[in-house]
């Protein structure tokens, strides 16, 4: 399976995607630092990863100095956690993740050796890694369900390997249903404008020998209409109570153009993604990224000198157009979501 990270002699290694799919690097990362300049940069993207990810940052975080006082050592970790969290807004999974790591430190007591204190904080990070991929797995089997032989898939962005610990939210139910022998093929939207679905889940696609087809984004609906797509699957970086979902910029237009062309849309998400903070969809918080990233392709321009750009990163898709959430527990309309997280089973 791909590795989207590993830990190895004090350093934990991130796949740098940002080189994919023409260069499998691993850039490691020895402080804490290394790891917020990764998450910030999309050097590793994908709620549930950067949420991994974020915790190995706080368990390094623990590791930097040494002879420390027990109060400035856990000052500098609880610092770090908040340099972290200040990277990417949107994705909920991130503050989940360091919100368990915040409890381990905050319940430490201060006499204990800080050694003790990082040992306990990279085996909590280990522990996410494991989990997550066990999670995705689970998604992966109740989203294989809801799916007959011989479906037509389209997905948006990258949901898979790439975007978690391992496995993948919405090509993990893809990866499931292919091992059932239920998919035909699997439309991949290239997503602009930092082009995840070309690079990445094409990738994946490859490397397991999944059936595949590369479009444009504004391609979707044509081939909704034409080329009897069966299903969309789509993860999600936070799921508002009411079941409004944030995902990468262009899945609100794929809910839409589904609706109208009556396909199944399917959101696949572990319950960490979902924010009993956020009412509804108005409530969260959207990153806007530079400009420059829709002005620039590979650091070559594709625009007039002087154009003005917007990169709003997510677009939120209204409870309303959502068929189902597809969790490790199991498979639930949007509208019972309140009592899922209330009564989880």
């Amino acid at each position: 399976m791909i590795k989207t990270f590993y830990w190895r002699d004090g350093a934990f290694y991130i796949l740098n995607q940002l080189l994919l799919p023409h260069h499998v690097v691993y850039v490691p990362c020895r402080r804490s630092r290394d790891v917020a300049n990764a998450i910030q940069t999309m050097v590793v993207r994908g709620a549930p990863a950067i949420g991994v990810a974020a915790a190995f940052g706080m368990a390094l975080a623990a590791r930097e100095k040494k002879n420390e006082s027990p109060l400035a050592h856990s000052r500098r970790i609880m610092s770090a956690a908040v340099t972290l969290g200040a990277t990417r807004p949107t994705a909920v999974n991130l503050f989940w993740a360091l919100e368990r790591m915040k409890k381990i430190v905050a319940g430490y007591p201060t006499q204990r050796s800080q050694k003790t204190l990082a040992d306990l904080l990279l085996q909590e990070a280990q522990h996410m890694l494991v989990e997550d991929i066990a999670v995705n797995k689970k998604i992966g089997d109740f989203g294989a369900s809801l799916l007959k032989k011989n479906s037509v898939v389209l997905t948006h962005c990258n949901a898979g390997a790439l975007a978690t610990a391992g496995y993948g939210t919405a090509l993990g139910v893809v990866r499931s249903a292919h091992r059932q022998g239920k998919i035909k093929l699997v439309f991949v939207d290239e997503t602009r404008p930092y082009l995840q679905g070309s690079r990445l889940t094409a990738w994946e696609m490859k490397q397991e020998k999944i059936p595949y087809c590369l479009i444009t984004d504004s391609m979707a609906g044509h081939c909704m209409k034409t080329a009897g797509i069966t299903a969309v699957i789509v993860g999600a970086d936070r799921i508002a109570a009411n079941g409004d979902t944030a995902n990468k910029i262009g899945t609100y237009a794929l809910s839409i153009l589904a609706r109208h062309h009556h396909i199944p849309f399917y959101v696949a998400a572990p319950l960490s993604t979902i924010d009993g903070a956020a009412p509804t969809g108005d409530d969260i918080v959207i990153e806007e990224r530079p400009g420059k990233e829709v002005l620039f392709i590979n650091n070559k321009s594709i625009a007039p000198t002087g154009t003005v750009a917007r990169h709003p990163g997510f677009d939120v898709t209204p409870a309303g157009h959502i068929t189902a959430i597809i969790t490790e527990k199991g498979v639930v309309k949007p509208s019972a979501l309140k009592i899922r997280i209330a009564r989880p089973a």
